[in-house]
């Protein structure tokens, strides 16, 4: 699985809209839009803050383990 597609499905599983999301962790619609599309790569900041949020690890917001 793609960092996209795990990233959209962490989003829906908690009930979050994209904007929602994007509040939460203090970044822009548009960027979380540009990277559930595949369109753009999050840094590695930005990938931590994920992790953080989500309770997941980076290895699996990278689809590198399950």
């Amino acid at each position: 699985m793609e960092f996209k597609d795990i990233l959209k499905d962490l989003r829906t599983e908690k009930g979050l809209t994209q904007t929602q999301l994007a509040k939460d962790i203090n970044f822009s619609m548009s960027i979380i839009n540009k990277w559930e599309n595949g369109k753009k790569n999050p840094s590695v900041q930005a990938l931590k803050i994920l992790a953080k949020y989500f309770k997941v690890s980076t290895d699996y917001l990278l689809g590198l383990e399950d």
